[in-house]
């Protein structure tokens, strides 16, 4: 009567086991139907927003999450049934006294753990799928708002920031040909500097020929008043130059 009572209790922990992989197997296929359908309406949703500026969200995105929602929460708790099941067969392959019999239901109890195993991992596969989907056309979504809200509503900023930033390099490309300008004003001084003090010196040299020779006299002024002519050119041009360099700048 025990062996009897012992059998009846394995035979009905197998029944429920069945069951309960029956329910998950049905469950499970229907859960992978939904994230499969949100997956293609994401897709269908995100080509129309290509071509169209509608950023409503799809009509069915909320009924599908409390579906997911739901179906996810009924599947946990099968595999946390069918998990207890299969403690409870570990239990009585314990106690089991005889070899032969431990040996054959250990043999069943591990096919119904490899079963729960592939249950588990598949819904934990489809449900990180489903999420990560979910949360990328989510974020989608929102990035679609914001640029709509841009185009929409910074128009006039645009145009006046494109306006400033004009300005703006206008401005440092003045500043720049003014560096310029006084760059070469600098060199063309440091340039005349040296020019007077070599003019200097010769003219010192010429004022004490003319002194010693008085025929020479007359050609040294020749010299001076031709020297006097091309200075007054040479700083004619400069101030010319340097007046059209600024009218550039400013312009």
């Amino acid at each position: 009567m025990a062996a009897g009572s012992s059998s009846n209790y394995w035979e009905d922990l197998r029944k429920q086991a069945r069951q309960l992989e029956n329910e998950l197997d049905l469950k499970l296929v229907s859960f992978s139907k939904l994230c499969t359908s949100y997956s293609h309406s994401s897709a269908r949703e995100g080509r129309r927003d290509r071509y169209s500026s509608d950023t409503t969200p799809l009509l069915n995105g909320s009924s599908q999450d409390r579906m997911f929602e739901t179906m996810a929460v009924e599947i946990e708790q099968l595999l946390g049934k069918l998990t207890g099941i299969n403690d409870k067969m570990a239990e009585y392959t314990n106690s089991a006294g005889v070899p032969s019999l431990n040996a054959a239901l250990m043999h069943t109890l591990q096919r119904h753990r490899d079963i729960l195993q592939d249950y588990t991992h598949e819904f934990h596969k489809t449900k990180t799928n489903f999420m990560a989907v979910r949360e990328r056309e989510n974020l989608l979504g929102s990035v679609r708002k914001d640029i709509e809200s841009y185009k929409s509503g910074s128009g006039v900023n645009n145009r006046r920031t494109e306006l400033f930033l004009k300005e703006h390099e206008h401005l440092r490309n003045s500043d720049r040909l003014i560096e310029e300008t006084i760059s070469i004003a600098m060199a063309t001084k440091e340039n005349m500097t040296s020019q007077r003090g070599i003019l200097k010196s010769i003219q010192s040299k010429m004022n004490t020929l003319a002194n010693r020779f008085p025929a020479v006299n007359n050609l040294i002024q020749r010299i001076n008043l031709r020297k006097r002519r091309d200075s007054l050119i040479l700083g004619g041009v400069i101030g010319i130059c340097t007046i059209l360099l600024l009218l550039y700048a400013f312009h």
